[in-house]
C-alpha cells in the first residue's frame, strides 16, 4: 500500500473512531493536529509519512481513557499499521511518537527523541493552549467531574509522570500545572513562534477568570501569573 493511501485509511478510521466524543480528545481535535503538524513538518523538513500517521494515531487508546496503561496507544497503533502491511520501521518510528507525544508533569523531560516526534508534540500542544485549549481544558475536567476552580487548592508541579497520572485538581489548576509551562517546551521554530500568541491569550483569560471570581479580592498567591513568572 502507498504511504498517501495509508494516511487517508488512518484518517478514514480515526475519524470513524473518535466522532462525538466529549472530552476534547476527539476527532476535531486530531484533525487540527494533524494539519499543524503537516505544516511544521514541512518548514523542518520532516518525514512527512511518519509525521502525519503519528499525528492521526497519536491519541488512538491514550493513557487518561486506559487504566493509565502507557503502551496501551502504541499497541493499538501496531495493531492498525500491522493490518495494513505497514514497514515494520514505519511502525516503530509512529509507535515511538506516540509514546513520546505526552506531558509527564513539570518535572519530566519529554522531548521528543526524532525530529517528527518534536513536530507532533509541537503540533499536539499547540492544541492544547490558547482558546481552543481554554476550551479542551474545561471538556475533560467536566468529562472528569472536576471542579471549575477551588480557591483552598493550590496548583502542584508533579515531579513524576506517576505522580502527574493521580492528579485529580480542578481545572484551573492545570493551568499552571502544564499549560502556563508549554511555551517554553516547544522543540521546533514554528512551534515556538505560534505558542507565543495562545500562551499570551491564556493568560488573559486566567487573568479574567479569576478577577471575576474574586471581585474586588486578591487571589490566592498561588493563582497570580506575576508571582508565577519569577
Amino acid at each position: 500500500m502507498k504511504a498517501e493511501e495509508l494516511v487517508a485509511i488512518t484518517a478514514q478510521h480515526v475519524e470513524k473512531l473518535f466522532a462525538g466524543e466529549g472530552s476534547g480528545h476527539d476527532w476535531w481535535h486530531i484533525k487540527r493536529v494533524w494539519q499543524n503538524a503537516l505544516s511544521i513538518a514541512r518548514l523542518e523538513n520532516a518525514d512527512l509519512t511518519v509525521v502525519q500517521l503519528g499525528a492521526l494515531l497519536h491519541d488512538i487508546a491514550d493513557w487518561k481513557f486506559n487504566a493509565g496503561d502507557e503502551e496501551a496507544g502504541p499497541r493499538a497503533a501496531k495493531k492498525w499499521l500491522q493490518e495494513h502491511d505497514a514497514p515494520e520501521e514505519l511502525m516503530e518510528k509512529v509507535c515511538q511518537i506516540i509514546r513520546e507525544v505526552t506531558f509527564k508533569g513539570a518535572g519530566v523531560d519529554t522531548t521528543p527523541s526524532t525530529l517528527e516526534g518534536k513536530v507532533v508534540q509541537d503540533a499536539d500542544r499547540l492544541d492544547a493552549i490558547g482558546a481552543i485549549g481554554i476550551g479542551r481544558a474545561f471538556a475533560y475536567g467536566g468529562h472528569k467531574g472536576r471542579e471549575m476552580y477551588h480557591p483552598g487548592e493550590e496548583p502542584r508541579l508533579h515531579a513524576s509522570f506517576e505522580e502527574y497520572k493521580k492528579n485529580q485538581g480542578a481545572t484551573l489548576n492545570h493551568f499552571y500545572e502544564k499549560l502556563f509551562l508549554l511555551k517554553d517546551r516547544f522543540s521546533t521554530a514554528a512551534g515556538r513562534q505560534l505558542a507565543q500568541q495562545r500562551h499570551a491569550y491564556m493568560e488573559q483569560f486566567v487573568e479574567q477568570f479569576l478577577q471575576e471570581w474574586h471581585g474586588e479580592e486578591t487571589p490566592p498567591a498561588a493563582f497570580q501569573l506575576t508571582a508565577k513568572a519569577d
